[in-house]
């Protein structure tokens, strides 16, 4: 067997996880991974000038057992001559009162627990002991509850613990303002050579018999489905160790694209909402097309920790194909909204902004025909024009919804643009000539809700609805083969573009 500490001192030179003077909390169970991570620091601590503190957290779980290990991990901080810090929180009851699993409160807690620690005694590093195995285990629970890349990398050598999903509220530990790096020294080791090593310089770490607990999840992949895998590839942690490796710098590849794409894609950031072009998204890759949901939904819920391959297609194919107004919905209460040249990702609870022209409920406005019609707003106008020279073709093809091309016949004095009324029916384009509630016809095309009271319609002399502006032109007003003369009508934003 190979010189560990050899090994250990080149994965931390080649990760640049230890640098000349560095306090490093070092986090102990008392267990044979943080004994024997502690024990290669004590090794390099002359050789990187480090100053090294322990740091034990009693879960208020185990009963005896785990008094034992705190008393064991004090005890032998004393024999190494190391500063410590031993405390105690009750976990079983920080997860009642988050309605967290035992398994995720006691992550979050240590977690908090060595940060809290770290800025008592002024360190930027906390060490753990996370092997090789640990992090086949890792990779292999992300794959089973259908993360992504970032899962699929596993855990890093280092990664800076603001990125971790720590207690919201009520946590037992104030943090620091700056937040250390979580630093793995063992990564690249196999328990078997951890143990080995224990044995080989006398070390006697303490056993948790909760390891042995197989209603916890990842107990359950080391002690059956690894073991079962092992028998179709005996070298199936290696792999799935090296599925973690490449995966990681496949990630870093697209993480810088990503960002790259983030600069052209996002119109605007806000702490509550992240709008996206829409044309500049649906023209990214797929992959990036993945990775800007999946980041709009981390920026602004820091603590998600995965957002879920189904989320995220399904948020994707209703970004490509959905209507306006169409939603996809995210985890951590977010959801896509789809607007016509935008999609945002907001609170579920979100009301997008109506997109173009309005009218205050209860308007009924004159339309100049042929001419222009200013909107209340100021901002808006409707133009009417006649145009001589027209083809179906460039009817057809119409690129703007906020445009419409019309038999010139329909449009009957007096003509006006007004707000919808109760019991108005709508007969639209493509639907033979039935004339549903226009309500329900609204519903159906997914406008949203805050938007039906104030979207323009073009109502002809007689009452009928020939445009729910944006959105449909009725039947009765459909440009055919037959037409001698077409309107078209558009809406302009901003000053008249002729004076």
């Amino acid at each position: 067997m190979g010189d560990l500490l050899r090994e250990v001192r080149e994965f931390v030179r080649r990760h640049r996880l230890l640098e000349m003077g560095d306090r490093v909390v070092v986090g102990v169970s008392g267990g044979p991974d943080s004994l024997c991570l502690l024990h290669l620091l004590l090794r390099l601590r002359e050789e990187y000038g480090l100053y090294l503190h322990v740091a034990h957290l009693h879960h208020g779980a185990r009963g005896e057992e785990a008094d034992a290990d705190a008393a064991f991990v004090a005890d032998l901080a004393r024999q190494w001559e190391l500063p410590a810090t031993v405390e105690r929180v009750d976990v079983p009851a920080v997860a009642r009162a988050h309605k967290l699993a035992f398994e995720e409160a006691a992550r979050r807690v240590r977690y908090g627990f060595l940060a809290y620690v770290a800025g008592q005694v002024g360190a930027t590093k906390v060490a753990v002991g996370h092997n090789a195995d640990d992090q086949a285990e890792t990779v292999l629970m992300h794959f089973l509850r259908g993360a992504g890349l970032a899962g699929l990398r596993g855990m890093r050598p280092a990664t800076p613990l603001s990125e971790y999903r720590l207690l919201e509220r009520d946590s037992p530990f104030p943090l620091p303002p700056v937040l250390p790096t979580v630093i793995r020294p063992l990564l690249a080791t196999p328990r078997e050579r951890i143990e080995a090593y224990c044995a080989e310089h006398g070390l006697q770490p303490r056993f948790d018999r909760s390891n042995l607990d197989t209603t916890y999840f990842r107990n359950r992949l080391r002690h059956e489905l690894l073991p079962l895998l092992e028998t179709y590839n005996p070298n199936i942690r290696r792999r799935l160790l090296h599925t973690a490796e490449v995966v990681a710098a496949d990630y870093e590849l697209l993480t810088h694209l990503r960002d790259q794409a983030w600069r052209k894609v996002v119109r605007k950031e806000t702490p509550e909402a992240v709008f996206l072009d829409r044309a500049a998204w649906m023209a990214q890759p797929l992959s990036l097309q993945r990775a800007l949901i999946r980041e709009a939904a981390y920026r602004l819920r820091p603590f998600l920790r995965d957002v879920d391959f189904v989320h995220v297609e399904a948020a994707v194919r209703v970004a490509m194909e959905g209507e306006t107004g169409a939603q996809a919905t995210l985890p951590g209460g977010l959801a896509l909204f789809v607007g016509y040249d935008t999609l945002t990702v907001a609170d579920a609870s979100y009301v997008p902004p109506q997109e173009g022209p309005a009218l205050p409920p209860g308007t009924v406005l004159p339309v100049a025909v042929p001419g222009e019609t200013l909107l209340p707003d100021g901002e808006w106008r409707l133009e009417v024009t006649f145009p001589e020279e027209w083809s179906l073709e460039a009817v057809e093809a119409n690129p703007d919804r906020w445009a419409a091309w019309m038999d010139a016949e329909v449009l009957r004095p007096p003509l006006v643009l007004r707000t919808r009324r109760p019991g108005d029916r709508f007969r639209p384009q493509g639907l033979g000539g039935h004339a549903p509630a226009l309500a329900d016809w609204m519903v159906n095309a997914k406008i949203p809700r805050a938007w039906r009271d104030t979207l323009p319609l073009l109502v002809a002399g007689d009452g009928e609805i020939l445009w729910v502006c944006g959105w449909r032109v009725s039947e009765r007003a459909l440009v055919r083969p037959t037409t001698r003369q077409v309107a078209h009508l558009r809406f302009r934003q901003g000053a008249d573009e002729r004076r």
